[in-house]
């Protein structure tokens, strides 16, 4: 039984060598004359311009998260419906349909979640500031 751990410890010591030779090769044979237009930094072809340290809005971030979770839902749904046929005819049809009910159950509460948090407002509207004095019919304009 001790074999069979010892044939993965081999493969991984075989990765681990191999990975190092290969960054030793490259490094050997590669040539080195950094110069200042090598070392600044490369962004779609144009040379930078002002500072790296700006205000990024976090609402792309948001907007691209959920987009990445419901693109990955897709990827896990596809297979499922190829083989859904299959699946009927071997008797596991309810069962699979549950699982998968329940899979996008999940994932739609997410996003009514995220819906009603609001993040996928492009432009967010601050709350309204109730001043004292001011009158209401002011405030709701």
């Amino acid at each position: 039984m001790y074999f069979q751990f010892a044939n993965v410890l081999v493969f991984f010591l075989l990765a681990f060598v191999l990975c190092g030779l290969m960054l030793g090769l490259g490094m050997l044979l590669r040539p080195a004359n950094p110069s200042r237009a090598k070392l600044s930094t490369y962004e779609c072809g144009e040379p930078p311009s002002g500072s790296a340290w700006i205000n990024f809005n976090i609402r792309f971030y948001l907007i691209a998260l959920v987009f990445v979770i419901f693109d990955v839902e897709l990827a896990f749904v596809y297979p499922v419906v190829t083989v859904f046929r299959q699946w009927i005819r071997d008797g596991q049809g309810a069962f699979a349909l549950a699982e998968i009910a329940t899979f996008i159950g999940i994932l739609a509460v997410g996003l009514v979640y995220v819906w009603v948090k609001g993040d996928l407002e492009w432009l967010k509207r601050l709350p309204a500031v109730e001043r004292p004095g001011e009158p209401a019919a002011r405030r709701a304009a």
